[in-house]
């Protein structure tokens, strides 16, 4: 599963864990592998200094966005470094899942990754950037120029929407979303 920033791939998640899938997700994961003590957050520390730190030691995360959202090169160094441990951690848990499952991947990456041809079907959750924007204005409380920025720094809605195989449109009511998962569940249930 795949979607741009603050299109719904939470509230998508939340219903496929209800149906019964296993949610793997990448975001969860990436701030695990910077967790303080990680080897994740040394190797980011070393790459980019020790005043990406909060004084307790954690990775400051709005820091290290706003150094790595608005330059590409920054973006791809902690890509670098942050994508191997995560897609490491997706074996671990993948390998733990229950034989007959079904195992949605939640990458908000997918498409930059390049890796949505190694899955056997790829849902899209949808929403127009000026609907993720006034998300992220509402929700997040990022001006609409941070929230343009991410946006900007992510693949574009065609290129998600060209690797669907499944397209969710975030854009109605709880219900319509829900009813809509709940097809796709089915159909991948088969």
């Amino acid at each position: 599963m795949t979607g741009g920033i603050a299109s719904g791939k939470s509230t998508v998640s939340a219903i496929l864990r209800e149906l019964g899938a296993v949610v793997i997700d990448a975001d969860q994961l990436a701030r695990e592998v910077v967790a303080r003590g990680t080897p994740g957050l040394a190797a980011v520390v070393e790459a980019f200094g020790p005043e990406l730190l909060t004084e307790d030691g954690d990775l400051d995360r709005p820091k290290m966005g706003a150094l790595v959202f608005g330059d590409e090169e920054q973006r791809r160094r902690l890509e670098a470094i942050v994508h191997p441990l995560v897609f490491q951690r997706y074996a671990e848990l993948e390998a733990s899942a229950p034989a007959d499952g079904i195992v949605v991947h939640d990458i908000p990456l997918l498409v930059e990754s390049g890796r949505a041809a190694e899955f056997d079907a790829v849902i899209v959750v949808d929403a127009p950037a000026e609907v993720q924007i006034e998300r992220m204005v509402r929700d997040r409380g990022w001006t609409e120029e941070e929230a343009r920025a991410r946006i900007a720094a992510q693949a574009t809605r065609e290129q998600r929407r060209a690797v669907a195989t499944y397209l969710i449109d975030n854009t109605g009511t709880h219900e319509a979303l829900r009813t809509r998962i709940t097809e796709v569940f089915a159909e991948l249930q088969g």
